[in-house]
């Protein structure tokens, strides 16, 4: 039977309360999720690890760097697949994140809970036994990192948390889901393969910012990242990525200095290149040196740009990096696992 460890992190699946009255917060164990699934004994030979608990937005960028060497080192001792239990709510930056640091081939599936234990129909354990099964699947193996949830496979690199409730939040605007689990059996329709190397992290992962463009935005925000400390800065542009004008000059000046990222704060649709020519559309600002997100929105471009900018900070560089990663995300992957 394949190995696979399931790693805990806290959030929903894990949270009970001592009572009624005071809320829910993470207790449960990796252990305790395991112990009450028992259908994951004939998916494969289950081993828990504890790594935190913690609600998701407690979570950073130095977890996410221990949490990939962590899994790397579970592959090195032969475990077959690796699942992450953790809170919804940074789940599409976090399996983002771990999509870009790990390289090893084998599957990394993340999944979590909407409803907590203590509610009627809590998902927790349904979504833990499918994440196993995908864990545990050929067909996972090279395709990157995975989010389960509601039975529906997804890819990291497109998944996003759409509702603040539904036990359906995690959608994939720009392609669908890349399979589904129907019964007992996984089903991939759609495949694509690793993303292309950042290199290796070398010091602690600098801060980047992220600044929403919106009516009337005269870019105050924008002329204070260089003095806030930013190394860098993602901007959620208009539609297929637009500024008002007066947001030109000082975004310009930013680029000149660090890397900053153009995304749409549509957060689906790929980001146009040479569509529009007025001040402030998108062909002005790629002019200008900002650098496209491509088909990233803007939380996971933030996390792709403060990874890179741990391995270099040569800005020329990093932006080849952002780029070259960036035009691997839609990469067809082979039929490893058939």
């Amino acid at each position: 039977m394949t190995r696979i460890a399931v790693i805990s992190l806290g959030g929903t699946i894990a949270s009970t309360g001592e009572d009624g009255s005071s809320g829910v917060t993470p207790r449960l164990s990796g252990e305790d999720l395991v112990q009450a699934a028992p259908q994951l004994r004939a998916i494969g030979d289950i081993e828990t690890v504890e790594f935190r608990k913690v609600p998701s937005g407690d979570l950073t960028f130095s977890d996410m760097v221990a949490l990939a060497q962590l899994i790397e080192g579970l592959f090195e001792r032969g475990v077959g697949g690796v699942v992450v239990t953790q809170g919804t709510d940074t789940m599409e930056e976090t399996s983002f994140a771990i999509d870009v640091l790990v390289r090893d081939p084998r599957p990394v599936v993340f999944t979590g809970a909407m409803r907590n234990p203590t509610t009627l129909g809590a998902d927790g354990l349904s979504n833990l036994v499918g994440a196993a099964r995908v864990a545990a699947s050929r067909d996972a193996i090279g395709v990157g990192t995975l989010v389960v949830f509601n039975d529906e496979i997804h890819a990291a690199r497109f998944v996003r948390k759409s509702h603040t409730s539904s036990t359906a939040t995690f959608q994939s605007p720009n392609c669908g889901p890349l399979g589904w689990i129907i019964e007992d059996r996984v089903r991939f329709v759609a495949r694509v393969s690793q993303l292309a190397p950042i290199g290796e992290i070398t010091g602690e992962i600098p801060e980047v910012a992220l600044l929403t463009m919106t009516l009337g935005d005269d870019a105050r925000l924008v002329s204070q990242v260089r003095d806030a400390g930013y190394a860098g800065a993602v901007i959620e542009g208009f539609g297929g990525g637009h500024v008002p004008a007066r947001a030109v000059a000082a975004l310009a000046a930013l680029a000149s200095q660090v890397p900053v990222v153009l995304a749409s704060r549509t957060k689906s649709g790929e980001l146009l290149k040479g569509t529009y020519g007025f001040a402030g559309s998108e062909r002005d600002l790629l002019s200008r040196g900002l650098v496209s997100a491509g088909s990233l929105d803007a939380l996971k471009a933030r996390v792709l740009l403060s990874l890179i900018l741990s391995s270099t900070n040569v800005v020329d560089e990093a932006v080849s990096v952002f780029r070259a990663v960036v035009d691997s995300i839609w990469s067809l992957a082979p039929d490893v696992g058939r």
